[in-house]
């Protein structure tokens, strides 16, 4: 495989998935500046997410901001279990902009 072509799937890696929950579907119809929620992998930083979105969805990020959301621990008829934590991005794209996921 080609360095370029390892350089593109490395960009594609760092996207998960998108994270569509009520909240995120409502910010990302905000007209004045739509917000879109990823998860992405442990090692990615806002530089790497916002040229992967660049490269995957020809749009130009505003801004990105990345958090880490912690494991939780949950309770199921008496025994303890743990959620996942993850790493999620929110990405902040220009008026106009959007990012179509079907």
């Amino acid at each position: 495989m080609s360095k370029l072509a390892n350089q593109l799937r490395k960009k594609a890696d760092i996207l998960k998935r998108p994270h569509v929950t009520e909240s995120t579907s409502a910010a990302a119809l905000n007209d004045a500046h739509p917000v879109y929620t990823f998860e992405v992998t442990a090692g990615a930083n806002k530089a790497g997410v916002c040229a992967a979105v660049k490269e995957l969805f020809n749009v130009t990020p505003i801004k990105v901001n990345i958090l880490n959301v912690r494991p939780k621990t949950i309770i199921i008829r008496g025994h303890r279990g743990q959620k996942p934590g993850m790493k999620k991005a929110l990405v902040f794209l220009k008026p106009g902009d959007k990012i179509d996921f079907v």
